[in-house]
């Protein structure tokens, strides 16, 4: 055999050799299995499983079957995939209750299949159910997590209601003025006689003629001259008897608003006077006038000739409706805000709720007082009134997102433990703060959910009608289509 020929055989043998073990290795011959760092087998997808009796086509994810994958890891959702068997499942030695939509517990199916999004259906097993207690119902962590539920503790806090409204600025009724006489005269050399004019305490408003006034300055002086010279008599009854008329005369001077000092200027004259002033009685704005000109105007007793207003301190009239009644107090603590004044809050204190309701609008007037060192608060200016008034002291309280409210039911959703939850009654009091007070249902303790409540409450729903008894068909049937049942 020449050397072309030995080179030729050992190629054929070489390749003959490398398709028996193609050959070989289609038929179930393996590669040896890598190992990590660890020392656990790490080779090809489904390693683990080879061992048992079910074997692995491929990884999807949960929440996406279109996502497949040979070998276990994560879906792009962040979740562990779950393997694909070749075989069909075995027979499950769990009871399994029913299956349902992994991300709608309302929708369930008694037998497996797809949920209206798509998802394959996920199994309720019966010892998962009979583990929680009476009335609670047990989910899936990873369920819980993906709809984000969140928990929060019972808490004790005293709760302030914040109520806001508007309200109308008036004169304080207990510093207004009116400004009259009591005798006949004609009004002469008018001084004050605009509306909005301020005037001080003793300021002259305008002169009066009176005949009345006249006859009693000349009474008063004639007493005054006929004390005088009893004084050197030698009687000392009548004397004092002289006296008492010079007192009785000045008394009626003073009933008719004649100052002591206008009456001492008339002693020393000891001539009465043709005109008097009218003096103002208080410091204030002019915020009433009888007329438009005062001038020579003849005026009788009990004419309203001015009305003055001392602006020092003003009122502040707020509507607020029936439920809020309970909640305010004389002296009431009231931030006032004018819209026009922006930055610039008041301090006000209720000073007085009225008795009655306005048929209209079912509210009630409450009286606010304000101070004003500079004015600059007048009657007619809006206002917005905030009260922060508090309803309920070291209360039992949960925030407000807490509370399921159906109408004729109040309920919150416990939390007994991770994955563990219950639906209670309970009985709600005063509301504020963004919480609501517990007067019942729960206990100091206890931890309750304020997201996804209600997808909990619903999966507590169905737990209960699973329950139920399920009366048993009169004769049998055909293999049924697959059903579904929403609750």
């Amino acid at each position: 055999m020449n050397r072309t020929t030995a080179i030729g055989a050992a190629a054929f043998f070489a390749g003959a050799a490398l398709l028996g073990l193609v050959v070989l290795g289609l038929g179930g011959w393996e590669w040896p299995p890598r190992f990590d760092d660890a020392g656990e087998g790490a080779g090809e997808p489904g390693a683990e499983e080879r061992g048992g009796e079910r074997e692995i086509l491929y990884w999807r994810a949960p929440m996406d079957p279109n996502f497949t994958s040979d070998r276990p890891g994560k879906s792009p959702m962040g979740m562990d995939l779950v393997p694909v068997y070749a075989d069909p499942a075995p027979t499950m030695e769990r009871e399994i209750l029913h299956w349902r939509a992994p991300m709608d517990p309302n929708f369930i199916s008694d037998r497996p299949g797809k949920s209206p999004m798509g998802m394959d259906l996920v199994p309720v097993y019966a010892d998962e159910a009979r583990a929680a207690p009476e009335g609670a119902v047990r989910l899936d962590p990873g369920f819980v997590q993906r709809i984000g539920v969140r928990t929060t503790p019972v808490e004790r806090r005293d709760i302030a209601q914040t109520i806001r409204t508007v309200g109308t600025l008036a004169h304080n009724d207990k510093q207004i003025a009116w400004v009259g006489t009591k005798y006949d005269g004609w009004i002469e050399n008018v001084a004050v006689n605009y509306l909005g004019e301020t005037v001080e305490e003793g300021q002259a408003l305008f002169d009066i003629y009176s005949p009345q006034l006249v006859a009693a300055q000349t009474e008063y002086l004639q007493a005054v001259h006929y004390a005088e010279r009893l004084d050197a008599a030698q009687f000392p009854d009548v004397a004092e008897r002289a006296h008492s008329l010079v007192e009785a005369a000045r008394a009626r001077l003073r009933y008719w608003d004649i100052t002591d000092d206008q009456i001492a200027l008339l002693e020393q004259e000891e001539t009465p006077r043709r005109t008097l002033p009218v003096l103002s009685p208080v410091t204030g704005v002019v915020v009433e006038k009888v007329d438009e000109a005062l001038d020579g105007m003849y005026v009788e007793p009990g004419m309203n000739l001015y009305k003055l207003a001392d602006l020092t301190t003003i009122w502040v009239d707020v509507e607020i409706f029936e439920h809020q009644v309970q909640a305010m107090r004389i002296d009431q603590r009231a931030e006032v805000e004018l819209p026009y004044v922006p930055g610039r809050p008041y301090t006000g204190f209720v000073r007085f709720l009225y008795p009655h309701f306005n048929q209209e609008t079912r509210t009630m007037t409450v009286s606010i007082e304000l101070a004003n060192p500079d004015l600059a608060l007048r009657a007619g200016m809006y206002a917005n009134v905030t009260f922060d008034v508090p309803v309920a002291r070291d209360a039992l309280t949960v925030p407000e997102e807490a509370v399921i409210r159906s109408g004729t039911r109040n309920l919150v959703v416990l939390e007994l433990s991770p994955g563990l939850f219950r639906v209670a009654d309970v009985t709600l009091g005063a509301s504020g703060d963004g919480v609501w007070e517990i007067v019942g249902g729960v206990s100091e303790a206890d931890r309750v959910v304020v997201s996804a409540q209600f997808l909990i409450d619903s999966e507590s729903n169905l737990t209960q009608a699973i329950k139920a008894p399920v009366p048993e068909p009169e004769a049998p049937e055909a293999e049924p289509a697959m059903t579904h049942r929403h609750h």
